[in-house]
């Protein structure tokens, strides 16, 4: 919770001094509805954050970041259930075997040692940070009209109206800490979000299908690499089977062969 308070202080200020600099603020086209949105928006952003940050802690940088990346379907089973939105059969065998991919990606289904109470519970944690991020980009959708830097930056300030509790302002935090909470802050939630917000409208829906998976890509990598968590193969089975699903989903491939073109959804 520390980390994302932080993370919100430094992004809502870069937010707020990129929205000013661009003249996106002051806006008159917000209104009450969009506030409100922003707000529901912002508070399951940053509770997915939060959830992201323990499973990190409880199981693996790899493990967690692909269970994040189950998001897809939970917006398309959220959509179906709650909105009443189609759910076709391509659809459900996708999700399946995206499910089936979670279980040996996990490590649950794959025979891994580090497997325990703890492990499953970063993994349960995770996602629940999944489905309250697939809540924040439902919700998005619901804000085509707003300026997506004013979005991220009424998000930032929510996670900083409700982790402001929790926090203890006078706990001691070291220099070297300092700058990576504030890297957190500006890189990832400010300058990240303005350049991807800036690029999704030129991007192709395939192309941005297929980058999504540079992020735990780079994530299995840096786990490797750094902290010596290599995945197992089940592990990578797993992570692949979740990939090809995610593209089916997103990219409305049908099992016999053909293939209808969709909007990714966010």
């Amino acid at each position: 919770m520390t980390i994302v308070f932080w993370r919100c202080v430094f992004g809502a200020t870069f937010m707020l001094l990129w929205c000013v600099a661009l003249r996106y603020l002051p806006d008159r086209s917000l209104s009450i509805r969009s506030l409100v949105l922003s707000a529901m928006g912002g508070s399951c952003l940053v509770l997915s954050w939060a959830a992201f940050f323990a499973g990190l802690e409880m199981t693996s940088i790899a493990t967690a970041t692909i269970v994040m990346h189950v998001q897809p379907f939970i917006i398309v089973l959220i959509s179906a259930f709650f909105l009443k939105e189609r759910l076709t059969s391509d659809q459900v065998l996708w999700i399946v075997a995206a499910f089936i991919g979670l279980i040996f990606a996990s490590g649950v289904g794959a025979g891994v040692g580090l497997v325990d109470r703890t492990w499953l519970l970063g993994i349960g944690i995770t996602l629940i940070g999944a489905v309250c991020y697939a809540l924040t980009a439902m919700i998005g959708k619901q804000l085509a009209n707003q300026r997506p830097e004013v979005t991220a930056l009424c998000q930032t300030v929510m996670g900083i109206l409700i982790f402001l509790p929790f926090i203890d302002l006078h706990q001691t935090i070291t220099l070297p800490s300092w700058g990576w909470l504030a890297a957190i802050g500006i890189i990832h939630s400010g300058i990240a979000w303005v350049i991807i917000y800036s690029a999704l409208p030129k991007v192709p829906t395939p192309v941005v299908a297929i980058l999504s998976f540079v992020y735990p890509i780079v994530a299995i990598c840096i786990d490797w690499a750094i902290y010596d968590h290599p995945l197992g193969l089940l592990q990578a089975g797993g992570m692949i089977v979740i990939g090809i699903a995610t593209l089916g989903v997103r990219l409305g491939w049908r099992l016999g062969g053909k293939r209808r073109s969709v909007s990714s959804g966010y």
